[in-house]
């Protein structure tokens, strides 16, 4: 199931990020790239996205039923996406115990939705990918957990450059 995966991720994502000030987990290493918080805010935005898009989808009576996509090619940072402009991380400070809260409420709201999904509605409906076209809505859920993997590379290296650039 996707919970666990996605658990995993997560854990790891945070574990990443544990232990570093606040203003370090604040700060872009260049101008055009994201913060440590910003990659963290965009994974929160993401995952409320999804879920209420889910949600909405679900309430339709139409929806295309799709083949499954192969979404596991989310991890590879080779195929570059710019942010849809709803998914795109605040400017301002924010603290790490603030992000957790939010990062767990994204969490919950996705839980939600699967537990009160019909499974056959689940893979009967589909929502629209940037890269993937239509996706059945059962591969939402996993493809949240495959996305939190791909920013937790940019996640790592980020915090590489940003720790390289105080010692």
């Amino acid at each position: 199931m996707y919970k666990e995966e996605n658990a995993k991720v997560r854990t790891a994502v945070l574990n990443a990020v544990e232990g570093i000030p606040d203003e370090v987990l604040n700060t872009k290493p260049s101008p055009e790239e994201w913060s440590p918080m910003q990659i963290l805010d965009h994974l929160q935005l993401m995952e409320s996205v999804v879920a209420q898009n889910i949600r909405k989808e679900l309430a339709k009576s139409e929806s295309e039923k799709v083949r499954k996509k192969p979404i596991q090619l989310t991890v590879s940072r080779l195929i570059k996406v710019d942010a849809p402009k709803y998914v795109v991380p605040t400017n301002g400070f924010v603290s790490l115990e603030e992000m957790k809260k939010r990062l767990e409420a994204s969490t919950a709201l996705l839980d939600q939705v699967y537990r009160d999904a019909p499974e056959d509605a689940l893979e009967a409906k589909s929502l629209p990918h940037p890269v993937f076209g239509k996706v059945p809505l059962i591969q939402w859920f996993p493809f949240v957990g495959l996305h939190e993997k791909r920013h937790l590379k940019q996640l790592e290296k980020t915090l590489e450059k940003l720790q390289g650039s105080t010692n």
